[in-house]
């Protein structure tokens, strides 16, 4: 399938947002993808502003660097070639609605033996003239709940209303140091575009990390809740930097048909994508998605998608405090996850498919064995909320696993052949007990009784030719349930307990035969061995 942005989060008329579970599903637990811990870079900021149009350089760059393994120093491309991948225009209308993510993951495997996936997103630009406040907000905050690098894609400048904008993270991130003593978020990189003061702070990383410190500088002379804000967007972030950019050019903001060919965009603007775009995607630049100290892998991130969604659903944004219960309850539930597919997987090397059957003591043994080691497995993973809040989340585990364990249990019990034999061996049984009482009945006179045997004994046979039938066609099926759980009860109820009968009087046959043969025995050799004595004396 050829690659494309699909929107994950979906806007609505009424201001409320979706998440497309299957489309994200579809992407994110792909059998290459799912166990890979994943590089989220999104960019995020106000409408109009160039961020898909940048997400389509770093498009580039992923395909020459990770997919085709070209040269990298020339990873922008012939100057003709137009510009590609998410949905961009000119104008001063918006184009991005919701979350968007490129469908295609790209992969990279370290050194180290660590296996990494690679994801892009793309967001609706804020404050258009169809977006509350509350919708810009709220993709925003997706946005950086949600990555490892989130870009801040700023105009011309950083202004006390940009910094305004992490209000609601500020606050998070304070619950959140205060519940597991890490900063909850990464990287965020402030992207100023169109930055018209080169004399003033250079463009680039330099430049950039100059303007910074005078934005986020504290002083006396603020407002202390000026100096409160920037002291928790500090103590929120565990990398904060800004990268300056140039104009692209005159023809790029003022040519209706400019479909972003490198020939119409000015140097200055292809040198400062040549810095940027490998300092945030170059193998060894590239930041793994954590939280709470423990790494994502691709198949948790839709569990937190879901979480925070769940959260964003009322009218209102949602308090600080249920931001933090969100990311508490997906990190107990990936954990949960983890530890429910360690003890699949054990069991299955024990009772899978193609193992032999166990016997029911050795099968239950190795259930609890397993168990608990999934719930060490639980236990042992980093978690937010505290023991308490995590409490309820490994009883569900626990009840879960012993739920999965009956499903085992069954299909170890299918690979029983003396089981599976049980429902041929009764019928044949009846009709061979029929048959003889029938002979026996027929030989004393008793012709109503031996006629009522060989009518057992029809349809015992009929039965089980039935049953076989059903057995080699798959046809029928309830019917053969049926007819499986009829053998069981006559077994069950009539002839286990004759046969246990039988056993039992059996042995105690043997036994007081051996008894008594070892007290002949022994009472024969005294006496020889007496009347020998006599006889020698």
């Amino acid at each position: 399938m050829e690659a494309r942005p699909v929107q994950v989060v979906e806007t609505s008329e009424d201001h409320s947002f979706l998440l497309n579970e299957e489309a994200l599903s579809e992407i994110l637990l792909q059998d290459s993808i799912k166990d890979r811990a994943i590089v989220v870079v999104s960019v995020a900021g106000a409408f109009r502003k160039g961020k898909s149009f940048l997400l389509d350089f770093f498009l580039r760059y992923m395909y020459a660097k990770y997919v085709h393994h070209q040269s990298v120093l020339e990873w922008l491309g012939d100057e003709s070639e137009p510009l590609s991948g998410f949905s961009w225009r000119g104008g001063s209308e918006r184009d991005t609605t919701g979350i968007l993510m490129w469908s295609d993951i790209f992969l990279h495997d370290r050194a180290n033996g660590e296996k990494l996936a690679i994801i892009l997103m793309d967001t609706q630009g804020a404050f258009d003239s169809q977006s509350t406040v509350r919708d810009c907000a709220t993709v925003f905050a997706l946005s950086t709940m949600l990555s490892s690098v989130q870009i801040y894609n700023l105009s011309q400048n950083i202004q006390e209303d940009d910094l305004q904008h992490l209000q609601l993270f500020t606050e998070y991130g304070r619950l959140a140091l205060a519940d597991s003593g890490k900063k909850p978020f990464q990287r965020l990189q402030f992207l100023v575009r169109d930055w018209s003061f080169p004399y003033e702070a250079e463009y680039g990383a330099l430049g950039g990390q100059l303007i910074l410190q005078r934005r986020l500088e504290v002083s006396d002379k603020q407002h202390p809740e000026l100096q409160s804000l920037r002291r928790h967007i500090t103590s929120c972030f565990s990398e904060i930097a800004c990268f300056l950019m140039p104009h692209p050019g005159l023809t790029v903001a003022t040519n209706p048909s400019f479909d972003g060919r490198l020939s119409d965009i000015t140097p200055e603007f292809k040198k400062s994508l040549r810095e940027l775009v490998p300092m945030l995607l170059a193998p060894e630049n590239l930041i793994v998605k954590e939280i709470n100290g423990q790494r994502v892998k691709a198949r948790d991130l839709v569990q937190y998608f879901k979480s925070y969604m769940a959260i964003y659903k009322g009218n209102e944004l949602p308090e600080p405090k249920s931001m933090l219960v969100a990311t508490a309850e997906a990190n107990n539930l990936t954990a949960v996850a983890a530890a429910k597919e360690i003890y699949t997987q054990l069991m299955e090397d024990v009772c899978g498919g193609t193992k032999p059957y166990l016997s029911t003591a050795h099968l239950d043994s190795e259930h609890s064995r397993i168990k608990e080691k999934a719930l060490h497995q639980f236990s042992s993973k980093r978690k937010m909320g505290g023991e308490e809040f995590s409490e309820k989340y490994r009883e569900k585990l626990e009840q879960d696993l012993d739920e999965t364990f009956v499903t085992f249990r069954a299909h170890n019990e299918s690979k029983n052949i003396f089981k599976a034999a049980r429902t041929p061996a009764v019928y044949f049984v009846i009709a061979m007990v029929m048959y003889i009482m029938s002979g026996i009945f027929g030989l004393v006179g008793l012709y109503t009784f031996a006629n009522f045997a060989n009518l057992i004994m029809g349809v015992a046979l009929i039965t089980l030719g039935t049953w076989a039938y059903i057995r080699y066609s798959g046809e029928l099926s309830d019917f053969g349930v049926r007819l499986d759980e009829i053998a069981n009860l006559l077994w069950e109820n009539m002839m286990k307990p004759i046969y246990q009968s039988c056993m039992e009087k059996g042995i105690q046959h043997v036994a007081t035969h051996a008894t008594e043969y070892a007290i002949s025995g022994g009472n024969a050799g005294g006496g020889r061995q007496l009347n020998g004595k006599v006889k020698h004396s």
